[in-house]
């Protein structure tokens, strides 16, 4: 399950390459490590953009996380687009984390126990599913619908032209209508995730958008196995 939580999760050495990426002297690191932990304060520091350029210019020796590293690279383009929602840069932060990990993409479990494979058996699963999977479903038809058109969108284009796939416009009507459902369920109200979920159904477009110019200039993700499309 998807949170909106990386800056939770920021190491020792975020902080460090935080400190001495933004501070000019001793005394303003001082000063900086104080601040970092205000998580206000801390906010309005990770926006800098210094912070932005050091990811950008030199990600081949960081030894940042790659919680801070997704983080700041979705801050700013979600920033470009207007979108200024802090959660749901996070969560987006977070969902390239664990999708970047071709490993941890795995879809829900049906009744068996077994990952879900296709699309047709994700929509099939929700008429018998419990309540809980319900949700656990939806959320993944809705993220993984943002990861797909947002860093794979030349691929889905691709096999839309050779074999007539589902193109982006359903998927981008797939992914906001699962969040807009979504949004409603009890749980992601206890996982204080409903004021997100309905930002990525209202602006699912203009995130994919935006993810779209960070997988063509800024990040290199190798392709996972993408089930939904199979």
């Amino acid at each position: 399950m998807i949170r909106a939580n990386c800056r939770d999760r920021f190491t020792a050495e975020d902080f460090n390459f935080i400190v001495e990426t933004l501070g000019t002297s001793q005394a303003s690191s001082v000063c900086l490590s104080e601040l970092l932990t205000d998580p206000h304060l801390r906010d309005q520091i990770l926006d800098h953009e210094m912070l932005f350029q050091a990811v950008l210019n030199d990600h081949r020796r960081l030894s940042i996380s790659p919680q801070l590293y997704f983080y700041i690279l979705t801050r700013h383009v979600l920033k470009e687009t207007g979108i200024l929602d802090r959660g749901i840069c996070d969560y987006i932060a977070s969902l390239l984390e664990t999708y970047s990990k071709t490993g941890l993409m795995r879809s829900p479990t049906g009744p068996e126990g077994t990952p879900i494979q296709y699309l047709s058996d994700l929509l099939l699963a929700l008429r018998n599913a419990s309540n809980s999977q319900v949700f656990l479903i939806r959320a993944h038809l809705g993220n993984y619908s943002l990861f797909l058109t947002g860093v794979f969108h030349e691929n889905v284009a691709h096999r839309v032209e050779r074999r007539g796939a589902p193109d982006l416009s359903f998927y981008e009507e797939l992914g906001s209508m699962n969040y807009k459902v979504v949004a409603r369920h009890e749980l992601a109200r206890s996982c204080d995730l409903s004021d997100i979920y309905v930002g990525l159904s209202e602006r699912f477009r203009e995130i994919r958008l935006a993810l779209n110019r960070l997988s063509d200039s800024l990040i290199n993700l190798d392709e996972p196995k993408m089930p939904l499309l199979g």
